[in-house]
């Protein structure tokens, strides 16, 4: 795909620039972990890429792009497939790829079972925030393409309200000339949950690293079993996650954010949204997104509605 014909604009989505040049890592990131999921100990390593050339994972040598049309449904994370290999619990980093401004990188995941043609990226503690540190820690530089050129990064600007739904939970995006996210959950019968809203006007920068980023994955203590019985969460502990249980509230605290469930929802919103980028574009589109009781397979369609429109 051409840059010209990656950024044909439609009647409901202009990709237009947002004034800055594409860019990439300064220097190479690696992180050692557990997955979350399968259990077993990963090692992503993020080098540097050209400009146009967006973000893609490399798994036993095979390249899956960080795109929606390679997303397959998988429960509690979002997990990427192509040819027989995935790439699953791609949403914290992707999420701190998007909002840091990471427009181009190659992402290499290699698992400590080396005969399973599937990998996990590793949990780390949880949240986004080991990643913004490990990308704030080597820097950003501009990115160039082959011949040397750089490229300006391109956005998806929304004109028209778009909305998914799914029983009670839905995902909608509203016209705005900004970046905005408002995230609601409810956990009725997790009283120290409840119903929690988080407003964001902003989801780049320093934002995203002191409000967003921290906010780690949570679970409800007495669902821990039957996720267990169904082979998952085989790597979670109170050190990944923050855990909440229907009688006797948090397990493990202190939180980080009184409201820190529902931050976490936008910090894999962003994440999930990254898989709209393409060549080296922004991901997230310019709107007012609005997310109720949503998750990473609602947010999937979504992302997947706007491919079909652009």
């Amino acid at each position: 795909m051409t840059l010209a014909g990656a950024f044909k604009s439609s009647s409901i989505i202009s990709w237009k620039s947002t004034g800055k040049l594409q860019q990439t890592l300064a220097n190479c990131i690696e992180r050692t972990g557990k997955a979350l999921h399968s259990g077993s100990t990963s090692t992503v390593k993020i080098s540097p890429e050209s400009a146009g050339v967006g973000r893609y994972f490399v798994c036993r040598s095979q390249l899956i792009p960080a795109s929606i049309e390679f997303a397959r449904e998988s429960p509690l994370c979002t997990t990427l497939h192509k040819d027989g290999h995935s790439v699953r619990t791609v949403e914290h980093m992707l999420s701190a790829l998007e909002a840091t401004g990471v427009d181009n990188c190659r992402i290499e995941v290699k698992s400590s079972d080396s005969e399973d043609p599937s990998v996990e990226v590793p949990i780390l503690d949880g949240s986004a925030r080991e990643w913004v540190e490990a990308i704030e820690q080597v820097g950003l530089k501009v990115a160039t393409d082959q011949g040397g050129n750089n490229c300006e990064k391109m956005a998806p600007f929304l004109n028209e309200t778009l909305h998914v739904r799914k029983n009670d939970s839905f995902v909608a995006a509203i016209p705005s000339s900004e970046v905005h996210i408002t995230c609601g959950i409810d956990f009725s019968q997790v009283p120290a949950i409840g119903c929690q809203w988080f407003s964001s006007f902003s989801v780049g920068g320093s934002f995203y690293a002191k409000q967003i980023a921290p906010s780690r994955t949570f679970c409800i203590y007495e669902e821990v079993q039957r996720m267990r019985d169904a082979g998952l969460i085989k790597g979670g502990s109170e050190e990944n996650a923050i855990v909440c249980s229907t009688s006797r509230g948090w397990l493990n605290p202190p939180l980080r954010f009184q409201d820190e469930p529902c931050r976490h929802k936008v910090l894999d919103l962003i994440g999930d949204f990254s898989l709209f980028a393409r060549c080296g574009s922004q991901g997230l589109p310019v709107a007012h997104l609005v997310a109720y009781k949503s998750g990473h397979a609602l947010h999937a369609d979504f992302v997947r509605c706007l491919l079909r429109i652009d």
